[in-house]
């Protein structure tokens, strides 16, 4: 059996031999924001690094560099009335570059059979970070005027769907890791969320929809933001990551809260957690704790989002030693996956 298809196996609720494990990290941590040939050769030599040094069960791409989005009306927003102005751009290069990359990193890892997932954040998201250069917080301008800021968005996520087809289509990702969040702020409700927010996530997802089968939602508990879950209970993918440390939900819980689909994670990704700082017979005692609770069917171990770009691939490896363990099958597959 291929690693793609034991990894694409476990997203379709059937199941496998043991419990895949997946984690990733950025390469270019410092330089997230910048477009540049230095750049995509760091991220590139990483995932190379990465790839020979521990040999994951499937591949997220990550998208250092290409972190702005490149509408440049977004600079000049100062209140919600600017929104008005954006529009989609068809951003022809920013797409054929991040298509590229998918392509080079399939290319690198074509004898593997393993699969791909391009990481796109959504267009709130994407709107956020350049509002925060600017000093312009995404939540006054929703309590200013809620209907701007969800043409703004509409507007955005035409671009990004075809992002994240195009990565799909024509770079050989067999799906997209679609990372988003609450808006990080007390004042905005559920039901806002659904009504201005939520059209232009479900417009991207769609996309990748029909581009692919094997799209993953990653509500983003980074750096300890905290997410209402059940915001996102009928976005349509195949399965989903979220930070189960940070909001204290259990894997076997999310999975209800989720239908049953597939739930990617576990562990907690700080410097903090037990992922980073454990020995390996803490590492391995929390992995079969996890699997006790979340069942093996539906499940695919990692952690609530990047982990830090030191962690040793011993750790890594340890989670993977305690799934075959738990299957009872040792360090040797009963079906060795390629």
């Amino acid at each position: 059996m291929s690693r793609r298809q034991f990894v694409l196996d476990a997203l379709d609720q059937k199941k496998v031999e043991r419990v895949p494990v997946g984690f990733w990290y950025h390469f270019a941590f410092d330089e997230l924001y910048v477009d540049s040939p230095e750049v995509l050769k760091k991220n590139l030599e990483g995932h190379q690094r990465f790839y020979d040094g521990f040999h994951p069960d499937f591949v997220k791409i990550m998208s250092d560099g290409y972190f702005t989005y490149p509408n440049p009306v977004i600079a000049k927003v100062r209140r919600a009335a600017d929104l008005k102005e954006i529009k989609a751009i068809g951003p022809v290069e920013w797409i054929g570059k991040q298509v590229a990359l998918v392509k080079e990193v399939a290319r690198r890892f074509d004898d593997h059979a393993i699969a791909l997932f391009y990481n796109v954040f959504c267009p709130a998201t994407y709107l956020k970070w350049q509002l925060e250069q600017e000093g312009v917080a995404l939540g006054d301008l929703i309590r200013e005027d809620a209907q701007a800021v969800a043409e703004a968005l509409n507007e955005i996520g035409r671009d990004i769907a075809q992002l994240a087809e195009a990565v799909i289509t024509e770079g050989g990702a067999d799906g997209i890791y679609f990372s988003f969040q609450n808006i990080q702020d007390a004042s905005l409700t559920k039901d806002e969320y659904l009504k201005y927010i939520a059209p232009s996530e479900l417009a991207v997802l769609e996309a990748a929809n029909r581009a692919g089968d094997y799209n993953i939602l990653h509500i983003c508990g980074y750096e300890g933001a905290v997410n209402d879950l059940t915001v996102y209970e009928d976005y349509p993918a195949k399965a989903v990551n979220y930070a189960a440390v940070v909001e204290k939900v259990p894997l076997k819980k999310a999975k209800e809260i989720f239908g049953g689909r597939t739930i990617l994670g576990g562990f907690g990704n700080t410097k903090n957690d037990l992922l980073y700082t454990g020995d390996e017979a803490a590492i391995k005692a929390e992995t079969k704790r996890l699997l006790d609770d979340a069942g093996t069917v539906g499940i695919i171990l990692g952690a609530d989002c990047t982990i830090p770009s030191d962690t040793p691939f011993a750790h890594l490896e340890w989670v993977r030693e305690a799934a075959k363990e738990y299957a009872g099958i040792g360090t040797a597959p009963k079906i060795r996956i390629q």
